[in-house]
């Protein structure tokens, strides 16, 4: 799933492992949600949004923009 993680993260000066931490995640599950070899899980995808301040749309996104 395409997302803005590495954008955001990158913009508030955050490393993967602080963001990690914020989050309950290691710094690997972080990497491996900004390269895309994993998908969050919903929980997860609004514990980072929230982090964000932004709603899930404008950190994740759509996979099925036509639904």
């Amino acid at each position: 799933m395409k997302n803005r993680l590495r954008e955001l993260r990158a913009a508030k000066g955050w490393t993967q492992d602080e963001l990690g931490k914020r989050v309950k995640v290691s710094r690997q599950a972080i990497n491996a949600l900004e390269t895309g070899k994993h998908d969050p899980s919903l929980d997860l995808a609004f514990r980072l949004a929230v982090e964000f301040g932004l709603p899930v749309e404008q950190v994740f996104e759509n996979p099925y923009p036509e639904a």
